[in-house]
């Protein structure tokens, strides 16, 4: 009993790792998972005590059960017996086919992970690059909003910083499920975004079984009540107007709503603006004629220098923030009252009828959304510089004409922003911002237009154009 056993190193190095290994999964690893668990679920009570709108259920289920329920579905389901029989395809490849897209799109939304890490880094990179306000918010129509509804803001599209910057004003009221593009499927910004609730579209997929399975998994989120975050254009703006809207995930949300059914889908118009867009003369060359697209590699390029850049002005201590992000959160709009004034039952109508009819209510949306685009002083500066770029200013002069416009925008209803309730400090403020770009020029005293950088201020200039009568 007391001989020596002789084991090659190799095997007791291999067989204590499967030691180590043993302890870890049968022991430390669930307290590890418990010990989180417990905090998410503590930071959950506490979360939905205070906010405007709860999380639901739903959001809360484990990831594979909603993508066992997307595979089951009946609907999806005959859309893959029709593919399988359509292309003479197995019916288990096609069903792989339709699990690969359903763990895709389906989120694993992680409480923890939004209100401590998310936010967190939320906050700090809009306090960081801009001085971030909440301009207007509908705070009466908001406290009123059903508790069952299907809450779902909709946004103007002007950055990719407009998911960090809603994220974080909009975390005291809710937990927001963006639908994001291709953009953000790299590591390690899709298991972040992933569980942070967002879920995953190709924008341009013709595969109908595809979109099959987005159209479902989005009925299913919101007639389970999960709040959502849509851009109805689509994409950014090129050119700093507002576009047209855009209809498939609108038209996922309406084609099986019941306006008689349990819950309600309440939309609130979302209003955008920055005195420095960061991707500005970026989204600007993109509508340079026959300017192919740029590569991952050159994107990387031109992020890194700017960041480089950054850092040296910070070192120096020259650096300044991108002044003003502001957010405007208009009125509450109801799709059963829509369709009671209008006499629209989405499930009634045939595809072309129902697409008419989606587009009169997106395009009523964005009319609702344009109307609280907040009006900064930069855009105010630049829509003067841009109207006459061959004229010199005086800063009185200038400042004369802002004030014009000011009162324009105020008699029309536009939300205008002015930073410490000082027109003149405001005034002062966007022509400063536009001279330390070199997007306005300073000469004996007159200010003019940058000629070769006139598309910028054009851009800024577009962000409110459509807010003056007769626009």
């Amino acid at each position: 009993m007391a001989e020596v056993v002789a084991v090659p190193l190799w095997l007791f190095l291999l067989l204590a790792a499967l030691a180590v290994w043993t302890v870890l999964e049968r022991l430390l690893v669930p307290s590890v998972r418990w010990a989180f668990r417990r905090r998410a679920n503590r930071l959950l009570e506490a979360v939905n005590t205070r906010l405007n709108i709860r999380i639901q259920p739903f959001k809360l289920t484990k990831r594979e059960i909603l993508i066992d329920r997307l595979l089951f579905d009946p609907h999806v389901m005959a859309a893959a017996e029709a593919v399988a029989m359509e292309s003479a395809m197995p019916r288990d490849l096609v069903m792989k086919r339709v699990e690969t897209y359903a763990r895709e799109i389906v989120p694993a939304f992680n409480a923890y992970v939004y209100f401590r890490v998310g936010y967190a880094i939320a906050r700090g990179a809009a306090r960081l690059l801009y001085r971030v306000r909440l301009g207007f918010s509908d705070e009466a129509a908001l406290a009123a909003l059903p508790e069952n509804a299907t809450v779902v803001f909709l946004m103007n599209h002007r950055s990719n910083m407009d998911y960090v910057l809603v994220s974080y004003l909009a975390a005291e009221k809710t937990a927001l499920s963006y639908a994001v593009g291709e953009w953000a499927r790299v590591w390690p910004l899709q298991t972040l975004f992933r569980a942070m609730g967002a879920y995953f579209i190709r924008r341009d997929s013709k595969d109908p079984l595809y979109r099959k399975v987005l159209e479902r998994y989005v009925f299913m989120a919101t007639s389970a009540g999960v709040t959502q975050a849509l851009y109805p254009e689509g994409g950014l703006s090129r050119d700093g107007n507002l576009r047209p809207p855009r209809l498939g995930i609108l038209d996922y949300m309406l084609r099986s709503f019941d306006p008689e059914g349990p819950r309600d889908i309440v939309f609130i118009p979302v209003g955008i603006n920055y005195d420095r867009t960061l991707e500005d003369r970026t989204l600007l060359r993109d509508l340079e004629p026959g300017r192919e697209r740029g590569s991952v590699l050159g994107t990387l390029s031109s992020t890194f220098s700017f960041v480089y850049k950054s850092l040296v002005l910070m070192a120096r201590q020259r650096w300044h923030r991108f002044g003003y992000a502001c957010v405007n959160f208009g009125t509450p709009f109801s799709l059963r009252a829509y369709i009671r004034e209008t006499g629209t039952d989405f499930r009634a109508l045939a595809r072309d009828a129902r697409f008419a009819a989606v587009d009169r209510l997106a395009r009523r949306l964005m009319g609702a959304i344009a109307a609280v685009v907040p009006v900064l002083p930069v855009s105010l500066v630049s829509t003067v510089l841009a109207e006459d770029p061959s004229r010199a200013f005086s800063e009185l002069e200038l400042k004369a004409e802002v004030q014009k416009r000011i009162e324009v925008l105020r008699a029309a209803g536009a939300k205008v922003y002015v930073p410490r309730r000082d027109r003149d400090y405001a005034i002062g403020f966007g022509l400063k911002t536009l001279v330390l770009r070199h997007l306005a020029i300073e000469d004996g005293g007159l200010f003019r237009a940058s000629a070769p950088d006139l598309p910028v201020l054009r851009y800024y200039a577009n962000g409110i154009a459509h807010l003056f009568p007769g626009a």
